[in-house]
């Protein structure tokens, strides 16, 4: 556990805030079509990953309010990105599919954006390399915590 009284701890955990922002907004900027929010291409990964969901749901995910979610899937419908079905069990839900479409624009964008970070990896020596390998396992952790 990280000692946030001690320099350190306080060093790294302030450096590490700062290099993920930067290199997330770097990455924003890899994107396929311009026309979507970072937060519409975050649902749409959001349901590539997890599989369909309710508005709800995607919500919850995403850490945007109910209304939000609703007006970014509106969105996304009207670009046939997504489509809207019936819940199959409340009738008074709907059901939040990706398109294939969405799937092709997804795989697109991941391909431009491991391209910019395989660029960015050239740089590192064998020894940086292996432990940033070692580290994206926890990276991932923390994203999903």
């Amino acid at each position: 556990m990280p000692d946030l009284s001690h320099g350190d701890d306080v060093a790294a955990v302030n450096s590490l805030r700062s290099a993920v922002m930067r290199l997330s907004r770097r990455l924003k900027h890899q994107r396929v079509d311009e026309s979507l929010s970072p937060t519409e291409m975050s649902v749409l990964g959001t349901l590539s990953l997890c599989g369909s969901a309710t508005p709800g749901e995607l919500a919850r995910k995403e850490h945007v309010q109910p209304p939000s979610m609703t007006r970014i899937v509106a969105l996304l419908e009207s670009k046939g990105l997504v489509r809207l079905e019936p819940h199959p069990e409340d009738r008074r839900q709907k059901v939040v599919s990706r398109t294939e479409r969405a799937e092709v624009m997804l795989e697109e964008s991941r391909r431009k954006r491991n391209a910019f970070l395989a660029s960015l990896v050239e740089n590192l020596d064998e020894d940086e390399w292996a432990k940033l390998r070692a580290a994206a396992p926890v990276l991932e952790k923390l994203a999903h915590l």
